[in-house]
């Protein structure tokens, strides 16, 4: 649990790049990324140290091997080619060589050295460190962030776990290619409806910050204690359980570290289009959940054409759902964020996605969201979609829900309030049976599939849902007439009486 003091300390961190012209959040953040991960190197290895002082051994393949020097690979100069001591890139020596020294190691050699380390637990980060650059602009900035990030406790995976995710809700700005960040509560949601388990392969086509893949693996930590003591479930856990791609960098380094920071050291990550013909993922995952993005530019003569043959299509979303289906096993399950017009869209390309869905898969629900979720990132309408991959149809009814609150104002503050419909819909959605006695006048409600056929395929809940409108009793029209009537008659009255008194005044 993070507490007001930590807040504090990482509001400190950050205000302190903002005073030094670091304005952009997701720069910040980066910034801050690579000061973490220089820490963590370094207490990972005195920990190493510690252990093995008890047990009189020697650390097996230390990051940084004592006695030696660190030669950068792409040293050009005699005086670069003859290295600098390892000992001198660890954190607890540097934090002490005073600001001016420590800026010209940090800067030069300890953050060189973090973006060419490409062994063991850290590589899951550092491979996608060879584009990172170095932004703090002086001694006295970088001085005051490792003074601000040394009295954080980083052996401490889930607070560190949450300070990240802190860090990340302080980014207000939305993304480029349609992508924003989505609320942790609501990824919370979709997790506890798809229960994921140790056993699952789950992966995140538009990772991001890796929000979905984090609260996963927390969900996974709070619901099976018993895997975190068997040493197999730990390493399918840490390794090839999760599974995340983009196609920016900057995300993968920053969805990287939250992993990392919630104990998965060597997730498979990677830098990739997911709808590029690059992309041979194809029935290897058991459990998706996204939020893909809605919008962007798109090159059709690179899309898969797999995918293609699902919905004929530029637009982003569909292509997406598409790729779902591709990549899932059969008996997977999706639960994917969608723009409102994937479930109502006319076109050929919607009206087959949804039909295959429906009709070839099994549609289980439909959740339709308020448009201010998203905000102040922004303000469309959303549902989520879920869906499990069968090959051989099985939906017979869909369950659809009217989400009307979900614990905040619906405005650009997104203030707390008490009208949250979340747990509800976690709790009918794993009681599903319960809910096919409640009638289309109530907050959810099932359709079944002939209908949804009869209305060319159409997943929107305004289609189906039964709005009760109460009756309003007017007065007969005479009574009304013989009001307006005597009205009428006492006006005509009052001005006749008026005009006389100013008659006998003239």
């Amino acid at each position: 649990m993070i507490t007001g003091d930590i807040k504090n300390k990482i509001d400190q961190i950050w205000d302190t790049f903002f005073v030094a012209g670091i304005t952009n959040p997701i720069t910040v953040l980066e910034q801050m990324t690579y000061i973490f991960f220089m820490k963590m190197l370094d207490d990972k290895q005195l920990q190493e140290e510690a252990n093995a002082r008890d047990w009189d051994a020697e650390v097996q393949n230390p990051t940084f091997p004592a006695g030696e020097r660190w030669v950068n690979p792409e040293a050009t100069t005699e005086e670069e080619k003859t290295g600098i001591p390892y000992e001198h890139l660890r954190w607890h020596v540097f934090k002490n060589f005073g600001s001016d020294n420590m800026f010209k190691i940090v800067r030069q050699s300890v953050f060189e050295f973090i973006k060419h380390i490409g062994t063991g637990e850290e590589s899951a980060y550092s491979r996608y460190m060879k584009s990172a650059i170095f932004l703090i602009p002086n001694a006295r900035t970088l001085s005051k962030v490792v003074d601000g990030v040394d009295a954080l406790d980083m052996n401490n995976r889930d607070t560190m776990g949450d300070v990240y995710e802190y860090i990340l809700g302080k980014m207000a700005a939305s993304g480029t290619n349609g992508q924003f960040r989505t609320p942790r509560h609501i990824i919370r949601m979709i997790v506890e409806m798809m229960e994921p388990t140790p056993q699952d392969y789950i992966c995140d086509p538009a990772m991001g910050s890796a929000g979905f893949l984090v609260e996963a693996v927390k969900y996974i930590k709070e619901k099976n204690e018993e895997a975190l003591f068997a040493q197999d479930e730990m390493e399918h856990i840490k390794t090839n359980m999760i599974n995340g791609f983009d196609t920016d960098q900057t995300m993968l380094r920053i969805g990287a570290m939250n992993l990392l920071l919630h104990d998965i050291s060597s997730p498979n990550l990677a830098w990739r289009d997911s709808l590029s013909e690059q992309n041979e993922d194809q029935n290897c995952y058991s459990l998706i959940m996204a939020n893909p993005p809605f919008a962007g530019s798109l090159d059709k003569g690179n899309i898969n054409k797999k995918i293609l043959a699902y919905a004929n299509t530029k637009k982003t979303e569909l292509l997406f759902l598409a790729q779902f289906v591709r990549s899932l096993e059969v008996g997977g399950r999706c639960a994917s964020i969608v723009p409102d017009g994937v479930l109502f869209g006319t076109s050929k390309a919607h009206i087959a996605i949804r039909k295959e869905i429906v009709e070839h898969q099994q549609l289980r629900a439909v959740i339709s969201m308020p448009s201010g979720v998203f905000k102040p990132y922004a303000g469309v309408s959303t549902a989520v979609l879920i869906f499990t991959k069968t090959n051989s149809g099985g939906t017979d009814k869909v369950w659809f829900y009217d989400m009307r609150a979900d614990g905040y104002s619906l405005d650009d503050k997104r203030s707390e309030i008490s009208e949250n419909d979340i747990p509800d819909i976690v709790a009918r959605f794993h009681n599903l049976k319960a809910e096919e006695s409640r009638t289309r006048k109530e907050q959810s409600f099932f359709v079944p599939i002939d209908e949804i056929r009869e209305n060319d395929y159409d997943l929107s809940i305004n289609k189906y849902k039964e709005v009760e409108r109460e009756k309003v009793e007017y007065e007969p029209v005479k009574d009304i007439l013989a009001r307006l009537e005597k009205t009428e008659s006492e006006y005509v009255k009052s001005y006749s009486e008026l005009y006389k008194m100013l008659e006998e005044k003239a």
